[in-house]
């Protein structure tokens, strides 16, 4: 009975591990057996991966989209977004297997329906975007040397004035960018009219902002103009998970009571972006 007890954990924990794991397999750069496009991938954490789709035309980098890979409690996602396509909003792709092929789907969408990754060794990948009936195309990858081309080429786009450490210390990638999460706040649910209740939630929330900042968690702030969104302002956030920008909006007062409800999107932005807030500091002379 302990024996049987003690499998039937293994495989349940095995069952988990494998509905859990991203493919990592990717994390490195790849070119199409075309030659024509390329793909790169970094690990964020262990629940996110980022890559980017692009093309190399006279030394020059043109990314055709941006690519998240998430894990999230409703399972794990493959969420391209297309430069040029859906007025640049992102559409998610559930994995739906990852046996022998990462397969992720989204039924609702016209085309691919499917997009699946195989690892057919560490240098080689085989790639298949499908629609109705299984319809589409497919293409092998083979693992390159990140920018490889462009310094081949001599190309101006590398950067005479890299700081080595401050790249590392930001932790941003080949491009100097990063993920963060953009938090839209807008008018929320509650429709008190207590105004001492009220200026006691806002208080909080400024309080919180401050703090977040002094964290290094909260990179930007501010309101919107008036709009007929209910839209009140927004923040982006030092994190890349929505798991991680949903704990840290927790904590504002306004949010928690009602007053302010949130939108979160994942964004990709310059690295260098907290580098700003000490100049910040210096050029106030009234606080809110």
């Amino acid at each position: 009975m302990k024996k049987l007890l003690f499998l039937l954990i293994l495989v349940a924990s095995g069952s988990i591990f494998a509905q859990n794991k991203l493919p990592e397999f990717l994390v490195g750069t790849w070119l199409s057996e075309d030659q024509s496009t390329y793909e790169h991938w970094d690990k964020l954490s262990s629940t996110s991966m980022k890559g980017y789709s692009y093309q190399i035309k006279n030394g020059e980098i043109k990314v055709n989209e941006y690519l998240d890979l998430v894990q999230r409690k409703d399972g794990t996602f493959y969420i391209p977004s297309v430069i040029g396509q859906n007025n640049g909003n992102p559409v998610e792709f559930k994995l739906i297997s990852s046996d022998s092929s990462f397969i992720f789907e989204n039924k609702a969408h016209d085309f691919p329906k499917k997009i699946c990754y195989k690892k057919l060794s560490s240098t080689e990948i085989f790639v298949e975007v499908l629609g109705d009936k299984n319809k589409g195309f497919s293409y092998k990858m083979k693992k390159r040397e990140p920018l490889a081309e462009v310094r081949n080429e001599k190309s101006t786009t590398d950067n005479p004035n890299y700081d080595k450490d401050l790249a590392e210390k930001l932790k941003g990638d080949d491009y100097g960018m990063k993920s963060y999460m953009f938090v839209v706040l807008k008018t929320g649910t509650n429709t008190t009219t207590d105004k001492k209740y009220i200026d006691s939630c806002f208080t909080g929330h400024m309080g919180n902002i401050g703090r977040l900042v002094e964290e290094g968690k909260l990179i930007v702030a501010g309101p919107f103009g008036k709009n007929s969104l209910t839209y009140r302002g927004l923040f982006i956030l030092n994190v890349s998970t929505k798991e991680e920008a949903e704990a840290l909006l927790k904590t504002d007062p306004a949010v928690n009571s009602g007053l302010l409800a949130y939108e979160l999107i994942s964004w990709y932005g310059s690295a260098a972006l907290p580098e700003y807030l000490e100049a910040s500091d210096k050029i106030w002379r009234k606080k809110f």
